[in-house]
């Protein structure tokens, strides 16, 4: 059998000597005849079992020599046909083939079509094992006997050396024609806001593609071709991703780096949301030790963009806490900061579940001196959830809001004026936490909290706005002289007055909180002035200069009314820096 064996061998390799001057030295075997190149494999195969037993045997023999030149031939041509292989198939197994055959057979990608590139790297991901199986399956098969041949014939550094070079091409310039450069940190330091956000755009818009088709289609290949040996096929794709994989993973964390304010934080979030959803494959594709230094940088841009994350959300509420602005709100209307900060954290909510992950080990009320009771979490009745730590941490931006306004409102000289801001401002509030996802986030519970909250501003302003108009109505269980009457007219009508064109330079933008306010007003004073009216109207209307002394009629205040809070006229005799109403402390607010 040995010198079948040999005969065998030594009349299939030396016809197909890659330094043999017959046609077969510029010919393919596996394109040649398919038949023939099994055979080449199996004869192989026969001579390596023939070699090992002449080892056992006789190592003197020189039958042995004579197989150990016939297998260096035979791994010679093998190398050759691997390489030829793999090349006339590169363009059939790279990036932008898959790409193509994964999603609309262009193969074209558009930047400007940011749903069309996303919906093809979520199918590229999806069908990648399926494409790397049927794209080129003889090509695949060929490959993986090969392999298996030369891995099994002692040869494997041979093949594995031609394979990363084949294919590590094919990675680094498929991600360099989807546009992935080689990032540096002083490059990206020293770019200006509007280049990182195209890079930004153009990561995101790749990123999947990249780990489900790039990455992952590699690891599949390394795993099939190399399947009969673990250390071979781990090392194998290490080399071949471990360049490019890493380069793509330190970008978001030299965005991290760069400078922060409160409007990059949704770049980031976004950056973060791509690591976080693609954290199972990444885990699992960079499984192994060799690539655990890739894995370790796709974690690293993950705790630095949840750390720049949480900076930002730092700095925004010290900007909150920190706002200096003495100018007030011509008629007590919406203060800028109470729209602009209720804006951003309403935006926040669009990456609720990432924020969630980013806050859960942070905690407002570790040096706080508010109540426990500010902290608890807030529930939602609109089958909707998320974690505490996030309603904790937006409860307490809102918090540190209203805060600030409490302070604000301290400047005003009216203290009823102070009330009306208050109660304009928390309306607003109110309004953006019902119109986002914040009603989710803070539930129903905050802003029934939060709405007596309102309730109760609006009874302080009536309070001390319509006080001295009341105080003039008589109490009627003591009948009064006509005197007595005359005065109570005069002080009424001039109360009165003083009060509406005070505050018809008063503003509350929201139209159901004006009407409930001047309704309330209208329902208690009303009916209490057409009482005294109706009384004591014909005791005086003998007077003189009755049209001075009692100007309102009974009906007529509701005219009044209607002009009231829609900040017609602005008057600055109600505004001063310095203020009647410096205790206010209706929030619980952090110490001045």
């Amino acid at each position: 059998m040995i010198e079948e064996t040999m005969k065998n061998a030594e009349s299939m390799i030396t016809k197909w000597d890659t330094n043999s001057s017959s046609i077969t030295k510029v010919t393919s075997l596996f394109q040649h005849n398919k038949k023939e190149a099994k055979e080449f494999i199996r004869i192989v195969k026969d001579l390596r079992q023939a070699m090992h037993f002449l080892v056992s045997e006789n190592s003197a023999s020189g039958k042995l020599v004579l197989a150990q030149k016939l297998m260096q031939i035979a791994m010679r041509r093998l190398e050759k046909e691997f390489y030829e292989i793999l090349s006339a198939n590169h363009n059939q197994i790279d990036p932008d083939s898959v790409k193509s055959r994964s999603s609309d057979g262009s193969g074209c990608f558009d930047e400007d079509d940011e749903r069309r590139n996303e919906d093809e790297s979520r199918r590229a991901g999806d069908s990648i094992t399926e494409v790397v199986e049927n794209v080129t399956g003889p090509a695949i098969s060929d490959l993986k006997s090969i392999a298996d041949c030369m891995v099994g014939s002692g040869y494997g550094k041979e093949c594995v050396k031609i394979y990363k070079f084949s294919r590590k091409s094919v990675v680094d310039v498929g991600l360099y024609q989807l546009g992935i450069e080689h990032y540096k940190s002083s490059q990206i330091h020293k770019m200006n806001w509007e280049e990182l956000e195209h890079m930004i755009k153009n990561w995101l818009n790749i990123i999947r593609f990249a780990v489900k088709a790039i990455f992952e289609g590699e690891k599949i290949l390394c795993d099939h071709l190399f399947s009969a040996s673990k250390t071979i096929r781990d090392s194998c794709f290490s080399e071949i991703t471990s360049d490019g994989a890493t380069n793509l993973f330190r970008f978001p964390e030299f965005i991290a780096k760069h400078k922060k304010s409160p409007d990059r934080i949704f770049p980031l979030m976004e950056l973060y949301e791509a690591i976080f959803d693609l954290w199972p494959e990444i885990d699992s594709i960079f499984i192994s030790e060799s690539t655990s230094a890739i894995k370790s940088q796709a974690l690293s841009s993950l705790h630095k963009l949840g750390d720049s994350i949480h900076t930002i959300l730092s700095d925004f509420e010290s900007k909150i806490q920190k706002d200096s602005s003495k100018t007030l709100v011509p008629g007590g209307g919406i203060h800028p900061l109470t729209e602009s900060s209720m804006n951003y954290i309403s935006s926040l909510t669009d990456y609720g579940r990432i924020l969630s992950d980013i806050v859960a080990n942070f905690s407002p009320q570790k040096n706080s001196p508010l109540p426990e009771s500010y902290f608890e979490s807030p529930t939602s009745d609109h089958g909707s959830t998320t974690t505490s730590a996030l309603s904790v941490h937006l409860s307490w931006l809102i918090l540190v809001l209203l805060c600030k306004l409490d302070r604000k409102a301290a400047l005003y000289k009216d203290a009823a004026l102070s009330y009306l801001f208050l109660a304009n401002n928390l309306q607003l509030i109110i309004e953006k936490v019902r119109t986002s996802d914040l009603k989710f986030v803070l539930g129903d519970e905050w802003m029934l909290r939060h709405d007596k909250k309102i309730r109760q501003f609006c009874l302080n302003y009536e309070s001390m706005a319509w006080n001295k108009v009341f105080s003039c109505i008589p109490d009627r269980t003591s009948p009064l002289t006509s005197e007595a009457a005359v005065e109570c007219f005069r002080r009424f009508s001039s109360a009165f007055e003083e009060a509406y064109k005070k505050q018809t330079s008063w503003f509350a933008p929201n139209s159901r909180l004006r009407e409930e306010l001047k309704l309330s007003i209208e329902k208690k004073l009303v009916p209490l002035y057409r009482e005294f009216y109706d009384t004591y109207w014909v005791m005086v209307s003998e007077e003189r200069n009755l049209d001075v002394l009692a100007m309102f009629q009974p009906d007529d205040l509701k005219n009044y009314f209607s002009d009231m809070f829609r900040g017609t006229r602005i008057s600055g005799s109600s505004l001063s820096s310095s203020s009647s109403s410096s205790s206010l402390h209706l929030h619980g607010c952090l110490p001045r």
